[in-house]
């Protein structure tokens, strides 16, 4: 019995560190939103083409261009980045077996054309030009050595908030001004904003649940104003901060945001109205509980009054299973990447079938 003591310590010790490999997130949560018009919405049946040979693994981000081109970063055998025609055709890969490729999160292209690659794995921001060349990168990938035990997207929260580094960054947006603001993420608890050269600006944040406080800012969007909104997924709301990162507001209503998306595109053109738009998404792990009351999205306007919702849980063409990010750059054409459905769909709005209804308590 005393020679298994050792043996029993060492398993107990190895299993409590895997216990905190990962930040405690809440569980997903039914919206509070009640009497929310639906939007009727259809999918584009079999939109995205590949030629033999090349598939999708789990579809984590997903953007277009000014010139209606698409961009899907995906987790497959490696992480890829896929770009198509506005009719869903397959045109070319973009930075292959770069430095910065380990574990896809999310994508976004620039007022310029410019394709962003938020990479979760190396902590990296990757900025391609829209010939695929590398512009630019943000961020540092841990030494090899350092890595042997952690697999991609492995190790723990650390709030270390250093200016040029990140801890599982999750996704950036930019302004009218090209300045660049990232939400940092799963290791860190915060918002960062850049100049459009890559200097270090600010950071706000840390780990809670008041405001300017996080739990898993998943994803983020400016509108044309500059103001920004956080997918604060582990809370269940949107936090809205001004073009300095102060705090202005809360949208608590609308489940738990996995991923944020503001129409009109980066600019550098007035788009005119814009509309906020959120996934109260599917747990990745798919549990059968959890597709009962998750899986839609809300338009919204920028103030947080919803205008309506579409979608639900499935794996139907128009159904949702994770939706990880979306793409709005026309507010009634929207891009969804999945991750369990290992497609990206587009998804067309039609009018909705009554009247706005307030957020109800979404200030």
């Amino acid at each position: 019995m005393k020679r298994l003591l050792p043996l029993v310590s060492t398993i107990a010790a190895l299993a409590a560190a895997a216990s905190f490999t990962y930040p405690s997130l809440s569980a997903q949560t039914r919206a509070t939103a009640t009497n929310v018009p639906v939007i009727p919405h259809e999918a584009v049946p079999n939109f995205f083409k590949h030629p033999p040979g090349i598939y999708t693994g789990e579809n984590m981000g997903i953007a277009t261009n000014s010139k209606g081109n698409i961009y899907v970063y995906h987790r497959a055998n490696e992480t890829r980045l896929f770009e198509y025609t506005p009719d869903g055709t397959f045109v070319r890969e973009i930075g292959r077996n770069n430095y910065g490729f380990a574990f896809a999160h999310s994508v976004r292209v620039d007022a310029e054309d410019n394709i962003w690659a938020v990479d979760e794995g190396t902590d990296m921001l990757i900025k391609f030009n829209p010939e695929g060349r590398v512009l630019m990168t943000i961020g540092r990938r841990e030494d090899p050595i350092q890595s042997i035990l952690n697999m991609p997207g492995n190790g723990t929260y650390h709030g270390r908030n250093e200016k040029y580094r990140f801890g599982r960054q999750t996704d950036v947006a930019f302004d009218q001004q090209g300045n660049i603001f990232v939400s940092d993420g799963y290791f860190d608890a915060r918002v960062v904003k850049y100049d459009k050269t890559g200097r270090f600006l600010k950071a706000v944040g840390k780990r809670g649940n008041g405001n300017l406080e996080f739990n898993t800012p998943h994803s983020i969007a400016t509108d044309f104003q500059g103001n920004v909104y956080v997918g604060d997924r582990g809370n269940a709301r949107v936090q809205v901060l001004d073009n300095n990162l102060n705090w202005k507001a809360n949208y608590p209503n609308v489940g738990n945001p996995w991923a944020v998306c503001v129409s009109g595109g980066p600019g550098p053109k007035n788009p005119g109205k814009q509309y906020l738009y959120s996934s109260n998404s599917w747990q990745d792990s798919a549990p059968a509980a959890g597709a009962e009351f998750t899986g839609e999205v809300y338009k919204m306007e920028l103030d947080g009054t919803i205008v309506g919702k579409f979608g639900r849980a499935g794996k139907a063409a128009g159904e949702f299973a994770t939706i990880h990010q979306m793409d709005c750059r026309d507010p009634n054409v929207i891009y969804t990447a999945e991750i369990n459905n290992w497609r990206s769909q587009k998804i067309l709005l039609k009018a909705a079938t009554t009247t706005s209804a307030p957020a109800g308590g979404a200030r």
